[in-house]
C-alpha cells in the first residue's frame, strides 16, 4: 500500500511542483485538466449509484466553474456570471426529457456534480488573495501568489499521510464506518496533529504568526478528511472502490483530489477572513 502510494504521488507530484514554480496560467491548466478529469469520473459514479445526468454539458460547467473567475473581461464576477450560463443550460437540456421527474433529476444530478468537482477552482483562487508574506521570511521570496497554495497542497498532503500511517499503527476505534470502514479515530486525530503542525511551521516561514497557521492547519485538516468523506460515501452509493483506473493503486484521479475539494474553499475563506 505505501509503494502505491509513493507511484502515485511520484505521477501527481511533479506536474503539481513544475506548476507552481511557473505559476499564472500553467496553474491554471494543471486544474483545468483535473477538474475535467474529476468531473468525468464523477459523474460515472453518479451514474453508478443511479442518478441520471448529462456528463459532457456537466464536465464543461464543472470547468467554468473552477476556472471562471480567471476571466477578467466580463463585469460583476466571471465566475457567476459563467457559472449562471451554465447552469441555465443544464436546465435548458433537462427539458428534453419527457418524463418530468427524470428531467428534474438530470437537472439537479448535472448541477451537483459540476459545482462539487469545480471546487478545485479554489485552488488557483488562492493566488489572488491579496494576503501577504514577508519576502525576508525563509521562503518568503516565493511570493503571496505561490505560497497560499503550497501551504494548501502541504497541509492536505500531511493531513493524508499521517492520518494513514497513524490509522494503521494506532487506529482501533472506527470514524464514519457506515461510510468508510478503514477510518479510525486515532488516524483523524494523527492527522490533525500533523496538519496543525506543518500549518504553524508554514506560516512562519512565511513570516506569519505561529498561531494563524496552527488554526489554518486544524481547519483545512478537517476539511480534508470530510472532503474524503463525501467522495467515499458517493463511491459507496455506487457500489464502487475507486474512481477510476488512473493512478496506480489509487484508482481515479477524484480518489486524490477529493481531500481538496472540501480544504481548498476552507483555506480560501480562512485567509481571506484572517490573514489578509
Amino acid at each position: 500500500m505505501l509503494r502505491d502510494r509513493v507511484r502515485s504521488a511520484a505521477i501527481l507530484v511533479p506536474p503539481l511542483l513544475v506548476a507552481l514554480w511557473l505559476g499564472g496560467g500553467w496553474i491554471l491548466l494543471v486544474v483545468g485538466l483535473a477538474t475535467a478529469v474529476g468531473a468525468y469520473e464523477a459523474f460515472r459514479l453518479l451514474t453508478a449509484a443511479g442518478h441520471a445526468s448529462m456528463p459532457a454539458l456537466g464536465i464543461v460547467l464543472a470547468v467554468v466553474v473552477a476556472l471562471g473567475d480567471s476571466v477578467k473581461v466580463l463585469p460583476g464576477g466571471s465566475g457567476i456570471l459563467l457559472a449562471g450560463l451554465g447552469i441555465v443550460l443544464v436546465g435548458i437540456g433537462a427539458l428534453t426529457r419527457l418524463d418530468p421527474r427524470e428531467g428534474v433529476a438530470v437537472f439537479a444530478t448535472t448541477t451537483f456534480g459540476a459545482l462539487y468537482v469545480g471546487l478545485l477552482g479554489f485552488v488557483p483562487r488562492l493566488a489572488s488573495t491579496d494576503a501577504s508574506v514577508d519576502p525576508t521570511a525563509v521562503l518568503g521570496w516565493l511570493g503571496p501568489d505561490r505560497a497560499w497554495i503550497l501551504i494548501l497542497i502541504l497541509v492536505v498532503w500531511a493531513y493524508d499521510t499521517a492520518a494513514y500511517f497513524a490509522g494503521r499503527r494506532f487506529g482501533t476505534s472506527p470514524f464514519m464506518h457506515h461510510i468508510s470502514p478503514s477510518k479510525t479515530v486515532e488516524g483523524l486525530a494523527g492527522g490533525l496533529i500533523a496538519a496543525v503542525v506543518v500549518g504553524a511551521v508554514l506560516l512562519v516561514a512565511f513570516g506569519r504568526p505561529f498561531l494563524a497557521g496552527a488554526l489554518l492547519g486544524l481547519f483545512v485538516g478537517a476539511a480534508a478528511q470530510a472532503g474524503d468523506l463525501a467522495e467515499s460515501m458517493l463511491k459507496r452509493a455506487a457500489g464502487a472502490k475507486e474512481s477510476g483506473r488512473l493512478l496506480p493503486g489509487h484508482g481515479g484521479l477524484l480518489d486524490r483530489l477529493d481531500s481538496f475539494l472540501f480544504a481548498a474553499p476552507v483555506a480560501f475563506f480562512y485567509v481571506v477572513a484572517f490573514l489578509r
